[in-house]
């Protein structure tokens, strides 16, 4: 592929991303419709683009490949939290988790409670997509039994979900900022203890005050109680059941992989539902391929656990392969690139320099869809640039998680996006308000950026040190060239 060869101006690179974000607005805004089609003429009007500018129609099409390959990983998980649920519905897990939910936290404090609970499994598992799949669905069915709106809930789970992702040190996103950045993987940790614990404590301090408005409402309290009621007439409610999460839980914090860890949860929410809850050996494979099914009169139980399912996560998985096809081909035509480099334009200052890394990182979630493309991209794009104002790295591998990792769930055809509707049910239209911890740790750092405060120069040592290994790479790539 030729794409070093071929330049594309600023305003054609932005041409795809403005018709697709407009057209996106309309479809769903005015015409009350899914995202699939935007995304399909954004993705044509992209190759429309690399076309006119000297792309043929194979190496377009290898661009759209290359950016589902990117998405496989993604994929597979979305497919296997279809079959978790589906299996924990059936197996009596999530009522089993609901229950005792119930029994434990009172409304007022239910977002509190929530948050915290998510955080501290994600913390474990360092996985906000694993926490939120299990523990999240569960949490959504305590918080609508008690009457608290959808979008608070999801809210809270992802702020939750989103904390340990980005603070623990078994997550996919903080090892891959740390080490494109070159910085010590716990250095990085700490660094972001300035923007994320005060981001954690705002989002706690806000559903706190909300969550007085769910106390002491006898409506809710009888709702609740019937709820409980009804699960125990339908389900076998046992302790035991909540070993099949937990199980789970201590795998990945076992460091076995994301994959293999879920497929244990849905033999045994599958063997749960056999011969815990006397299903059916056919029963059990309807429930992993078309959802658990039940009709028990009450139209909140029934609401609750008729989901799940291998099918009910094809939505998630067209939408994700067709926005990586959209990114592919504004990533690998260089489209992107032009993007950025119009952005390093306004960068004159520390401060604004790691404005622009958030800028650029949220960018990227919009255009590529992908969260991880939106710590990659950037992380070569500003590594420079941070290294010739004196600046540490940690202060980029932390403006790229920051701006990266937490504001991909504001983009409702990016992968995280896409997971959090196809999981939760909640749309970012929704749940965006309330998740506080996503939009309050980019603002705080942009202030911090701003002020100076916690931001970290180079020593001499460490500029002098930075400086002997450019000129060994520079030497070794001169030798390496002339053999």
């Amino acid at each position: 592929m030729e794409q070093q060869e071929k330049k594309i101006g600023f305003w054609m690179a932005l041409l795809p991303l403005i018709v697709m974000i407009v057209v996106m607005i309309f479809t769903i805004v005015k015409l009350k419709q899914d995202p699939h089609v935007p995304l399909m003429i954004g993705t044509a009007t992209a190759a429309i683009v690399a076309w006119k500018m000297g792309f043929k129609w194979k190496e377009i099409e290898e661009m759209m490949y290359k950016g589902i390959r990117l998405a496989l990983p993604a994929v597979v998980i979305i497919m296997l939290v279809g079959l978790i649920i589906g299996a924990w519905m059936g197996g009596g897990i999530v009522a089993t988790m609901i229950y005792y939910g119930l029994k434990i936290i009172t409304p007022s404090w239910f977002l509190v409670a929530i948050c915290l609970i998510c955080t501290i499994v994600s913390l474990a598992i360092g996985s906000s997509w694993s926490t939120m799949g299990t523990i999240g669905v569960a949490g959504m069915g305590i918080g609508l039994s008690m009457g608290v709106p959808a979008g608070m809930i999801a809210g809270a789970i992802i702020s939750g979900a989103y904390f340990g992702d980005k603070m623990s040190p078994l997550s996919d996103t903080t090892n891959l900022a740390a080490g494109l950045t070159g910085t010590d993987l716990f250095d990085h940790i700490k660094h972001m203890f300035y923007t994320t614990i005060p981001g954690l404590l705002i989002a706690l301090g806000v559903y706190a005050f909300l969550g007085r408005s769910f106390a002491g409402n006898q409506i809710e309290a009888f709702e609740i109680a019937q709820t409980s009621k009804v699960m125990q007439e339908s389900f076998v409610i046992s302790p035991w059941l909540l070993l099949v999460p937990l199980a789970v839980i201590v795998l990945v914090a076992l460091k076995v992989p994301a994959i293999p860890a879920l497929v244990v949860g849905i033999i045994l929410g599958y063997l749960s539902q056999i011969f815990i809850q006397g299903g059916s050996l056919a029963g059990g494979i309807e429930a992993l391929q078309s959802g658990f099914t039940i009709a028990t009169g009450n139209v909140m139980v029934d609401e609750l656990f008729n989901r799940g399912g291998v099918e009910s996560m094809m939505f998630t998985v067209s939408l994700t392969i067709i926005a990586m096809t959209f990114g592919g081909i504004l990533e690998f035509s260089g489209m992107l690139q032009a993007l950025m480099n119009q952005l390093m334009k306004v960068v004159k200052s520390s401060a604004s320099l790691i404005t622009s890394t958030i800028a650029a990182c949220f960018l990227t979630n919009a255009s590529c869809s992908e969260q991880y493309i939106s710590i990659v991209v950037p992380s070569r794009m500003f590594s420079k640039a941070y290294q010739n104002m004196g600046l540490h790295s940690k202060n980029l591998s932390r403006a790229l998680e920051d701006g990266g990792t937490l504001t991909s769930v504001f983009i409702p055809w990016n992968t995280c996006g896409v997971f959090i509707l196809g999981t939760l049910g909640v749309s970012v239209f929704e749940y965006g308000p309330y998740a506080i911890l996503n939009f309050a740790v980019p603002l705080l750092s942009i202030l911090y950026a701003v002020t100076g405060f916690t931001i970290v120069k180079l020593t001499q040592e460490e500029k002098d040190k930075l400086a002997a290994d450019e000129l060994k790479e520079e030497k070794l790539q001169k030798e390496l060239n002339i053999a």
